[in-house]
């Protein structure tokens, strides 16, 4: 824990799974931390009667999905408040496949607001996640679908994707087409020279244009090493304003996980369980993914699927959860989903659809699920909040970066509850059933 009454990192993160994956990389290199479902409740977290505050902050956003005229009223105030707690990192977490686009969760929007609040010096921009199979190379961006990596316009999920799909790998084009601010590079042939990525990420290196300084650099990374040493860069006297302004960086999990491993606290904590107990009763999943990895988890479980869109939803869920059987309602199924029921509900209320069939049972007293399961990196966060969970902290990982997690809510029947939060893309075949007996992942 800090015991400067002020948290060593803060963040804020786009979606909700991949704001519990950033909190993972802190927790994973010993560093404790809470990540808050809304502004309103950072005070408490900080307030000394909370007695020692968490090394890490984070604060779980939507930002991903919103269009781009909005996300200042989003973004800014998330990033006054951290830059508040006196944090020496800001973190934009970013998921791993960089999804925005000119219109959509533009991260180029994000660089400018952020070059208002935290002051020029270049911002690091690190999408890369090697454990995750995320690859940075020569400012090109590559992801992994299953065993295979593609180039990011290639990869199947990303080239597919309904609302930003990738159609560029080349991380400058790609921010380039959100901002007119000038992006530069860091390649990892740099690397081994720590004056060099020092330098370049305060900007004193010329970045190969005849643009000047750059507002941000792309940093390449395809293994920890790389990233570490970037991290090392930023937390190093030489690389943070000596004004004493927090330094601002935008990347996935990858860099939070190298900032905790460049920081080594005196004291960390132990490393997270890698099993837990099974779920005392029948397992509620609420999914608003339409990705094939979700649609294979679901089918691998062979529990009941229930439609978001059937008019009875609430009180199916409720029968068949008090009946014992493990329930997915879920606003994608293998039936006819053209019906005025579904045509009634639009994709921006699908997460409200799910919140209201989660109400209904979470509220049914014994008989109410107390493990959770929420599919959708942006379904996620608008549930969690029509729910009323205000924080989140992590209990164990036996299921790589799916994560088992403890909710914090001023109402008793959210209060304690556990959740897995699971991006489209994240996790085995197997999940569901293995969050349900408590199983590591084989």
């Amino acid at each position: 824990m800090s015991n400067q009454g002020r948290p060593r990192f803060a963040f804020y993160g786009d979606d909700f799974t991949g704001s519990v994956d950033a909190l993972l990389q802190f927790r994973r290199a010993g560093l404790s931390g809470l990540l808050l479902t809304s502004p309103d409740a950072l005070a408490a977290a900080t307030s000394e009667r909370c007695g020692a505050v968490p090394d890490v902050i984070g604060l779980a956003g939507l930002a991903r999905s919103l269009p781009t005229a909005e996300l200042p009223d989003e973004v800014r105030p998330a990033l006054r408040v951290l830059r508040d707690t006196g944090a020496a990192v800001v973190q934009y977490k970013a998921c791993s496949t960089g999804d925005s686009s000119p219109t959509v969760g533009s991260l180029g929007r994000v660089l400018e607001i952020a070059r208002e609040e935290f002051g020029e010096l270049p911002i690091p921009v690190a999408l890369a996640q090697p454990d995750f199979g995320r690859y940075t190379f020569f400012g090109h961006h590559f992801a992994a679908d299953g065993d295979q990596v593609f180039r990011l316009d290639r990869q199947p999920t990303m080239r597919d994707h309904p609302i930003t799909p990738a159609t560029e790998s080349d991380l400058r084009l790609q921010l380039a087409a959100q901002t007119r601010l000038p992006i530069g590079a860091l390649p990892w042939t740099s690397y081994g020279d720590a004056g060099t990525v020092a330098a370049t990420l305060r900007g004193d290196l010329p970045d190969g244009s005849d643009r000047g300084r750059p507002a941000a650099v792309i940093v390449d990374a395809f293994v920890d090493d790389h990233l570490d040493q970037v991290a090392t860069a930023v937390l190093d006297g030489a690389a943070i304003d000596r004004s004493g302004q927090a330094r601002f960086v935008l990347g996935s999990g990858g860099i939070s996980g190298a900032l905790g491993r460049a920081y080594r606290p005196a004291d960390p904590l132990p490393e997270l369980p890698t099993d837990c107990p099974p779920a005392r009763r029948p397992m509620l999943v609420l999914s608003g993914s339409t990705s094939r990895r979700t649609r294979e988890q679901i089918a691998r479980s062979k529990w009941t699927v229930v439609d978001l869109f059937d008019p009875g939803v609430a009180e199916r869920t409720a029968t068949e959860l008090t009946a014992g059987r493990d329930v997915i309602v879920s606003s994608t199924t293998d039936t006819d989903l053209s019906s005025a029921a579904a045509d009634a509900v639009t994709d921006s209320d699908i997460p409200g659809a799910l919140a209201t069939v989660g109400e209904r049972v979470l509220r049914s007293g014994d008989l109410a699920p107390d493990r959770m399961i929420i599919c959708g990196g942006d379904t996620a966060g608008n549930v969690l909040r029509r729910l009323g969970v205000d924080a989140i902290s992590i209990l164990a990982q036996p299921w790589g970066n799916a994560v088992l997690c403890r909710a914090t809510s001023r109402h008793q029947h959210l209060d304690g509850l556990e959740l897995v939060l699971k991006g489209g893309q994240m996790g085995h075949p197997d999940l569901f059933t293995d969050v349900r007996s408590g199983n590591p992942q084989n």
